[in-house]
């Protein structure tokens, strides 16, 4: 390789490397900071913010800080037919999360359509978007989303209003530290800093009126993770930490033994084909529609609240399909 060759792909490399930089950094990064950080001198990253410019990398600079305007940015993605394959499969999930007409995520699956090479898996992802675009548009609900998003990756406080289930809708201050979605069902959520409660809480997105980013920036705590936040959680709730004992019939068995419902789980077999399964969870409030699914294939065991809970549905459905029974005349 020539030493034009190296200096090529030595610009190109410190190019990736700066444009990563001013993405990631919202209010900004000196152009002091960038020589450091890439051990040129100041003119040479002036050349090379002009030269992304060029490129159609959307810079701005504010009072000598340079940065990336995250709505007009286009990222370029290459993939190979496996990758291609990993993405449809998250496409189609994505499509059972979402509930809504997303602008976004058609927008989203529309442009990996159109830059795919292969036709076929193409054709699908459009077919997804096609799907997503079909669904009724709640557009007040799309700008709390960006509004929500937009605050995160900014690390902006949000002011909201919230209307949390048979309850009066409120105003709360949060500090936005992560979005989640459910693995359980279409929903997206933000955790973050209540002012209001002085906890960490979690907020359903579908539930906010309306939303507004504050001019005031926070940090994030340094001892918060989200993953370990969220590593006992059922879907997005961690409340106290509950062992739960299930005890599935041999009907049921297999389709519980196939799957990795929760990483903390273990399975006893039973000689008559059943088995039980054994979870430490963050709470019982988001597994319980999940064992009232299973039926009479289930019996809890453990904790005495969430088999107080299941015997209750139980009851109630018992009388409700006795009370239509009798007026059918069955």
């Amino acid at each position: 390789m020539s030493d034009e060759d190296d200096r090529i792909k030595s610009k190109a490399a410190r190019l990736r490397r700066i444009e990563h930089r001013l993405y990631n950094a919202p209010q900004g990064v000196r152009a002091i900071d960038l020589a450091r950080d890439c051990g040129v001198a100041r003119r040479t990253i002036y050349r090379d913010l002009q030269a992304l410019e060029e490129m159609g990398v959307p810079v701005w600079e504010d009072q000598g800080r340079f940065g990336i305007d995250r709505a007009a940015y286009l990222s370029t993605v290459r993939l190979n037919l496996n990758e291609t394959i990993a993405i449809y499969f998250a496409a189609r999930l994505l499509a059972h999360h979402s509930d809504e007409h997303n602008p976004h995520i058609v927008a989203a699956l529309d442009k990996l359509a159109a830059g795919l090479p292969d036709h076929a898996i193409a054709e699908h992802i459009a077919r997804v978007a096609d799907l997503v675009r079909s669904r009724p548009l709640r557009a007040d609900y799309v700008v709390v989303l960006e509004t929500i998003t937009r605050a995160w990756a900014d690390q902006r406080a949000l002011r909201l209003r919230y209307r949390a289930p048979n309850r009066e809708a409120i105003e709360r201050e949060i500090e936005p530290y992560f979005v989640e979605v459910s693995r359980s069902g279409p929903g997206a959520y933000v955790i973050g800093y209540d002012r209001l409660r002085s906890a960490i809480r979690t907020f359903k997105i579908e539930r906010v009126e309306w939303a507004e980013a504050l001019d005031e920036r926070f940090s994030l705590p340094h001892d918060f993770d989200p993953y370990a936040f969220l590593i006992n959680a059922w879907g997005v709730m961690d409340d106290t930490a509950v062992d739960v004992w299930l005890r599935f019939s041999a009907e049921a068995a297999p389709r519980v033994r196939e799957s990795v419902w929760h990483h903390s789980q273990r399975i006893s077999e039973h000689d008559d084909g059943g088995c039980d399964l054994y979870l430490t969870i963050g709470g019982i409030r988001e597994i319980l529609p999940w064992v009232l699914g299973w039926g009479a294939e289930v019996e809890v065991l453990e904790p005495a609240e969430l088999r107080a809970e299941t015997a209750t549905h139980g009851l109630r459905m018992a009388a409700l399909y006795k009370l239509q029974d009798t007026g059918n005349g069955v």
